[in-house]
């Protein structure tokens, strides 16, 4: 049995464990959002960010591991070291714990973008409900002394994915 140093698997457990709360949260968080709860998005946003952290230094620990084991400190090194392991039947348990993590993370993703879709929304409303009360009329386009564009759709924009 390798020693817990140079075994990236000792804590794919607990990043499972910590994906599917950052799923479930991320899935809260939506519905936060579509309820438009500033209270409730302020406390997911701090317990997000908990978990974030938490998943990246189980991850951090996975990539020193890897690289004590020989491998890439890298999600394709993962793949390598699973490749390398002798037991089928353990080997075949971390496969899918590692392959869970993977979809986990992908749809995590997905999720994520979603939201960030959902908080741009949010700011073009609050923007245009702004720019209503300070006198333009919504969808106005004006342009400043400096020839740029001001009001909705003017200005800086956000990227969001």
């Amino acid at each position: 049995m390798q020693d817990i140093a140079s075994n990236p698997a000792a804590t794919l457990a607990e990043e499972l464990a910590a994906g599917r709360s950052l799923l479930q949260l991320l899935k809260d968080e939506q519905e936060l959002l579509i309820k438009a709860d500033v209270d409730g998005l302020n406390k997911a946003t701090e317990e997000k960010s908990r978990l974030v952290g938490t998943m990246g230094e189980l991850a951090l620990r996975r990539h020193r591991s890897l690289a004590a084991a020989g491998h890439p400190a890298s999600e394709s090194g993962m793949q390598d070291w699973l490749n390398s392991l002798k037991d089928p039947k353990a080997g075949q348990q971390i496969r899918q714990t590692w392959s869970t993590l993977i979809e986990l993370g992908s749809l995590a993703k997905e999720l994520n973008r979603t939201n960030g879709m959902l908080i741009g929304q949010h700011m073009a409303r609050t923007q245009n409900a702004l720019y209503v009360l300070q006198g333009g009329q919504q969808g106005e386009q004006l342009y400043g002394p400096n020839g740029q564009a001001t009001g909705p759709g003017g200005g800086r924009t956000l990227v969001v994915g």
